[in-house]
């Protein structure tokens, strides 16, 4: 057991990572986009951290909420302000710098830049000035709510992420019909004090036997995640009345029990027709491959429809 290890005596493997990232490619007049941990500063990642160490500016969305996670992690990297008000301006200083051969990191207060934070218009004006973007990937509180419900697999791996839900009853009920047409898994964020009332919504465009997923307070102590139907959605709500606190994401699962049987009939056989006429000249794995770009559906999965159709 490695804490029956003296300290001294153990590998150390932090610090030759640290040196091999630090060996990496950290090219100047470059904007280095770092996701940045959604409630446990430890899942912040180690080339995360070394740009915000070898950065000579970050521009976070909120200043405070970044220098505590600067102070987490002992890094004294100066900081400006890219938030929503002032993100156009920003941008012009951020290119700016960039220019003058400077590196920029670019922060949210949680999460990816860009993706439902601002950010995107500095990325969009730091293109177009013909500058480098380098992602630094990291915590996603979308992707940590699919890994943790099992809404998705390979062989059915679609999802679509619509952002926050619209604050009003009336425009809420609207977006949810919009988004739901869709045969795929719906993912969105949602306020603590409006999460009631979007279930309650959504109970009333979707009706009582969709399934949802509920996740809250990811990856920090009181993490919760249920998976329950819209019908006892209000009920595990007010069963604690912790549940009212914390972000959501909530996952609005497929409705695939719904999907017309003939409907599914006919994309089947689209599918079969796709690979009939891709088998007379690929092999069976590069008609898997087309078809999976085609169809979106699984390579694997049309790999082996497609090895049955060639006769084994």
């Amino acid at each position: 057991m490695t804490e029956n290890v003296p300290p001294q005596e153990r590998p150390d493997a932090w610090h030759r990572l640290g040196q091999k990232v630090d060996a990496q490619q950290w090219p100047t007049h470059c904007l280095y986009v770092v996701a940045t941990p959604i409630g446990n500063l430890g899942d912040l990642s180690l080339r995360g951290w070394h740009a915000l160490q070898l950065a000579d500016v970050i521009a976070a969305e909120d200043t405070r909420a970044t220098r505590t996670l600067l102070d987490a992690w002992g890094l004294d990297t100066p900081t400006m302000a890219a938030h929503r008000h002032n993100e156009a301006g920003a941008a012009t200083d951020i290119v700016r710098r960039l220019q003058s051969g400077q590196r920029v990191a670019l922060v949210s207060d949680a999460g990816s830049p860009a993706v439902s934070d601002p950010g995107g218009l500095v990325v969009q004006a730091v293109r177009e000035a013909g500058l480098r973007v380098l992602p630094l990937p990291g915590a996603s509180a979308v992707i940590t709510a699919l890994m943790a419900t099992g809404v998705t697999t390979d062989a059915s791996p679609g999802f679509v992420f619509a952002g926050f839900a619209p604050t009003k009853s009336m425009a809420r009920q609207r977006w949810f019909r919009y988004w739901t047409q869709l045969v795929t898994a719906v993912v969105f964020y949602e306020a603590p004090h409006r999460i009631a009332a979007s279930l309650k919504d959504l109970l009333s465009v979707l009706g009582p036997a969709r399934q949802v997923s509920l996740a809250r307070e990811m990856t920090k102590r009181f993490e919760e995640i249920a998976c329950v139907t819209l019908a006892e959605a209000q009920q595990w709500l007010q069963a604690d009345p912790h549940r009212e606190q914390g972000e959501y994401v909530v996952i609005v699962h497929p409705a695939q029990s719904e999907l017309d049987p003939e409907a599914a009939e006919l994309v089947d056989a689209g599918i079969d027709a796709w690979l009939d006429a891709l088998l007379e000249v690929l092999s069976v794995r590069d008609a898997a491959r087309v078809a999976a770009k085609a169809t979106g559906q699984s390579r694997d999965t049309l790999y082996a429809r497609a090895l049955a159709r060639k006769g084994g």
